[in-house]
């Protein structure tokens, strides 16, 4: 069973954000080069399409895939694979600023596991109700937060 990931307003708006830092950054040069090669130009327009096609990919490419004996995370290039006995627990979250996030939104899920880079994940599935429910027929509920019970 696949899960993507929520996308709230806030993470679009840091995006945006950030497209917009980056086309300035990538585009600035056009207005101030009347005389710029043509190779320099192919330059900073590759490398403001790839940097945007590559936030794109980490943002729609977030998911969570429910296999046998793990789940399966991805976000573009990054993935990861968490044995659901290697779990120790499961809480909420709203601090998506600090540890391993696979996320698009503040609601989220942090799972702990002992092989995780940082100790643990934070992932913010869609239908978080729906992925708990499916997570709790893999994992015992000793190990999951009171609140998400």
């Amino acid at each position: 069973m696949t899960f993507r990931s929520k996308i709230d307003r806030p993470f679009l708006m840091l995006y945006g954000a950030a497209t917009l830092l980056i086309a300035v950054s990538c585009f600035w040069p056009f207005f101030f080069d009347d005389d710029m090669p043509l190779s320099a130009a192919a330059i900073l327009i590759s490398i403001f399409v790839g940097t945007i096609a590559f936030m794109l990919w980490l943002i729609l490419g977030i998911s969570y895939v429910f296999r046998d004996d793990h789940i399966f995370v991805k976000a573009g290039p990054l993935r990861t694979k968490i044995a659901y006995e290697d779990i120790s627990l499961i809480s909420p979250t709203s601090d998506i600023l600090t540890g391993m996030r696979m996320l698009s939104s503040r609601d989220a899920l942090e799972i702990f596991y002992p092989k995780a880079v940082m100790d643990s994940v934070k992932i913010s599935p869609a239908e978080q109700r729906r992925f708990l429910d499916e997570l709790m027929k893999r994992v015992p509920r000793d190990k999951f937060h009171r609140s998400l019970l």
